[in-house]
């Protein structure tokens, strides 16, 4: 340009005799260029506001298009516990040898669907915020932590309706002392989960077909899982019935019956099992997302 000085106009602001030579070029940054990690995460840590507002906001709309609304939420859950609950409880005797097995049930499905939501809704995740991802400049880890956030605390319900069940209900359980420890049982939860939605939206955005594959495994893990059944009465050989336990989905399972329905206190192996998972899958998840945060969005 053959002058210094140039005269910027916009419909929102006018800004006179801006010194184009004074600019520091060296610290401008191309457009969507993954930013390093340090900066990533403070990055992140400035729009927690935003993430945290628009979880809020969306937590209670998916079923709004619905006669019964946000009811769904718990009617759901509580309509695959009375499936299950003929077919294993009284068609296949599953109930058979298993304490207070309404209770047993309940919170198998009710926990087990928390994480499936988070599985197969991250699975989409990348996707649905496609437009917002072009149209604006930000940290893309923002998009899978506000899902679980909203999944949190669209949760937060369901679980009100599960105590009340599995006390209400015959055999009831009992209200004890360890009920306090079951929030830290859900919080583990959590932090898995979210680790699982970042492996998931970088998976399905580079490979959209694995979005069905993932349906399948999270199938197969349900069954693997003990959700409707006690694995030890059908799996007999001690090193697989250790492998299945080793399944953070189990944890989370076992150590909520123990403390909700059984009234004991759990093993410490699953609080040091579902610890390490709790910790790992969110770490290497995030930086495994990160690492390819400039392909999101893209055709």
């Amino acid at each position: 340009m053959s002058r210094e000085t140039t005269r910027l106009r916009s419909p929102l602001v006018e800004i006179d005799d801006i010194n184009l030579e004074s600019v520091d070029v060296s610290r401008l940054q191309p457009v969507g260029q993954r930013a390093p990690l340090g900066a990533y995460v403070r990055s992140l840590w400035d729009r927690r506001h935003f993430i945290v507002a628009d979880s809020r906001a969306r937590a209670f709309s998916g079923n709004r298009d619905t006669l019964l609304g946000n009811a769904w939420l718990v009617g759901r859950p509580i309509l695959d516990g009375l499936a299950y609950f003929v077919i294993f409880g009284v068609v296949l005797g599953a109930s058979r040898g298993v304490d207070n097995f309404i209770g047993f049930l309940l919170v198998g499905v009710f926990m087990f669907s928390f994480t499936s939501r988070c599985l197969t809704d991250g699975a989409g995740v990348m996707a649905s915020g496609k437009n917002l991802i072009r149209a604006f400049s930000f940290p893309r880890a923002a998009i899978p932590i506000a899902l679980v956030l909203r999944e949190t605390i669209s949760m937060l319900p369901v679980m009100a309706t599960m105590f009340v069940m599995v006390v209400a209900i015959p055999p009831h359980a009992t209200i004890t002392w360890r009920w306090a420890l079951f929030p830290l049982v859900f919080a583990l939860q959590v932090m898995f989960n979210a680790g699982l939605v970042f492996y998931a939206a970088r998976i399905t955005s580079a490979i959209p077909d694995l979005r069905m594959v993932l349906g399948f495994v999270s199938r197969f893990w349900l069954y693997g899982s003990g959700v409707m059944f006690s694995l030890d009465r059908f799996i007999t050989h001690p090193t697989v019935l250790e492998i299945v336990q080793f399944n953070p989905a189990y944890c989370v399972l076992e150590l909520s019956r123990d403390l909700l329905v059984y009234g004991q206190t759990p093993e410490l192996t699953l609080w040091l099992t579902l610890g390490a998972w709790a910790v790992a899958t969110p770490v290497l998840g995030f930086l495994y997302f990160w690492q390819a945060e400039e392909d999101y969005g893209r055709e």
